[in-house]
C-alpha cells in the first residue's frame, strides 16, 4: 500500500514538490513561533522571586547625568536626595520605601555584566539597592543575611545573589563569606552575605539567570547615584495618592524630575511588548498556514477532478468510501511526511550551530513534536473535503473517459 501511494506522489511530483516546499517552510516558521511561545510558557510557570503588588516606583531624573559617570558619588546631590526620602517617609500611606539602581520590569539595566569567579566566567545580572529593598520587593532569603545599617562600617561591600548564582558557581559549597573579583560600585571589596530565592527582574517570561544585588551606601553628602525609589503603600492605595507623591516630590527637589509608576503598570507594558513579538511571528505563520492549506485544497481538488477515471476504477472494483479517503489521505500523509523531514533536517542543525541556545532540551524537542502535530492537523483537515468528493465518484464516471 505504501509502495502504490509513493508511486502516485511521484507521478504527480511537480505539483507535489510546490506543497513539499510551502510544508518545509511552514514548519520552520511554526517551530520558531512555537519555541518562543513554550519558552515563554515554561519561564512563566518558575517562581517570579518578588512581589509587584502595591508596589511603586519613582524614576528620578537630577541636574547630574547619572550615566555619564555610574561609578561617582555626588556630594552635590545628597542633601536634596534626604528631602525626597523625608518626603516620601511623611506620606501616610507608604510602608516601606527604597532607592535601586534598577527595578523590575523596567527598561534600565546595569549588565548584564561579565564576571569571572571560582575559575568560571559567565555573565550575570546585576543592581544596586538600599536597605529597605528586600522588604519593598518581598524578596526571600534562604541563606545569610539581608544588607542592614550596620554595614556602613564595614571594610567590604555586601553583596547578596539568587539561588541560581550560587548553584552554577558554587554548586553544594556555601558562597557566603565569599569574595567577588568583579567590583561594579564604589572601591570596596565585594563580599557575598546572603543568599535569595531565584530573581527575575524582567519578569514572568525571563529566563533565570545569575543575579547580584550590591549594597548601597546611602549619606547625605556622599551618595553613588540611583535611578528609581521603590515605594511599598498600604493594599487598597487608590490612584489618587499619585498626586500627592507627585507633589510632595516636586516640593522636595524642584529641580528634578520624577516619573512615578506602579510596578503592576510596568509588569503590563513588559508582558505586552514580550507577548507582541509571539504574537507578530504568530500572524506570520498563521498566513502561511492558510497559503498551505487553501494550496493543498486547491491541489487535491483538481487531483480528485482529473483523476475521475482512476478513481471510478477503483470504485468499479470493489475499492469502497473507506478506501477512496485511506489512499487520498495517505498521499497528502506522504507528501507532508516528506516537506516536514526536509524542516527537521534543518531544525536539528540549530543546537550544533548555536542558535536558539536559550532553549533547554525540554522545550527544544516539545517544540518539534508540537509543530509538526500542528502541520499534520492541518494537512488532514485540509484533505478531508477532497477525499470526501473522491469518495463520491460514481464508477460510472470512468466510463466517459476513452
Amino acid at each position: 500500500m505504501i509502495r502504490h501511494l509513493l508511486k502516485l506522489v511521484w507521478n504527480r511530483k511537480r505539483a507535489n514538490v510546490l506543497i513539499m516546499i510551502e510544508i518545509f517552510i511552514s514548519f520552520l516558521v511554526l517551530f520558531a513561533v512555537v519555541a518562543i511561545g513554550m519558552y515563554y510558557l515554561d519561564n512563566y510557570r518558575k517562581p517570579l522571586g518578588f512581589s509587584y503588588e502595591s508596589v511603586w516606583t519613582i524614576r528620578i531624573s537630577t541636574t547630574v547625568d547619572l550615566f555619564e559617570r555610574p561609578n561617582t558619588v555626588f556630594p552635590e546631590i545628597g542633601e536634596e536626595y534626604h528631602q525626597v526620602e523625608l518626603a516620601i517617609q511623611a506620606l501616610p500611606a507608604v510602608e516601606s520605601f527604597a532607592a535601586a539602581r534598577v527595578v523590575p520590569y523596567s527598561d534600565y539595566a546595569y549588565g548584564p555584566a561579565h564576571m569571572k569567579l571560582n575559575n568560571q566566567e559567565f555573565m550575570c545580572g546585576i543592581n544596586l539597592a538600599g536597605d529597605n529593598f528586600k522588604d519593598v520587593m518581598g524578596l526571600q532569603i534562604v541563606r545569610g543575611r539581608w544588607f542592614e545599617k550596620s554595614d556602613d562600617g564595614l571594610n567590604f561591600q555586601p553583596v547578596v545573589v539568587n539561588q541560581k548564582f550560587a548553584r552554577q558557581v558554587f554548586g553544594d559549597e556555601d558562597p557566603i563569606g565569599k569574595k567577588l573579583e568583579a567590583s561594579f560600585f564604589g572601591n570596596k571589596e565585594p563580599r557575598i552575605v546572603g543568599v535569595i530565592t531565584d530573581f527575575r527582574k524582567e519578569g514572568e517570561f525571563s529566563a533565570l539567570e545569575p543575579y547580584a544585588i550590591y549594597r548601597a551606601s546611602i549619606s547625605h553628602d556622599n551618595i553613588n547615584p540611583l535611578l528609581f525609589i521603590a515605594v511599598k503603600v498600604r493594599a487598597g492605595t487608590t490612584r489618587a495618592w499619585e498626586e500627592k507623591l507627585m507633589t510632595a516630590l516636586a516640593g522636595a527637589a524642584r529641580k528634578w524630575s520624577f516619573d512615578i509608576q506602579s510596578l503592576s503598570e510596568l509588569r503590563e507594558d513588559k508582558l505586552e511588548g514580550q507577548l507582541g513579538l509571539v504574537l507578530a511571528w504568530a500572524s506570520v505563520s498563521g498566513f502561511l498556514m492558510l497559503m498551505v492549506g487553501l494550496g493543498l485544497v486547491g491541489v487535491l481538488w483538481q487531483s480528485v477532478t482529473q483523476r475521475t477515471k482512476e478513481i471510478g476504477l477503483r470504485r468499479a472494483k470493489g475499492a469502497t468510501a473507506g478506501d477512496i479517503y485511506i489512499q487520498i489521505l495517505g498521499e497528502i500523509f506522504i507528501i507532508t511526511s516528506m516537506g516536514l523531514i526536509a524542516g527537521l533536517l534543518v531544525v536539528v542543525q540549530f543546537p550544533l550551530l548555536n542558535l536558539l541556545g536559550f532553549l533547554s532540551g525540554k522545550v527544544y524537542i516539545a517544540s518539534i513534536v508540537v509543530s509538526m502535530a500542528l502541520i499534520y492537523l492541518l494537512t488532514f483537515v485540509c484533505g478531508l473535503y477532497p477525499s470526501h468528493l473522491a469518495t463520491k465518484v460514481h464508477p460510472a464516471e470512468a466510463l466517459h473517459y476513452e
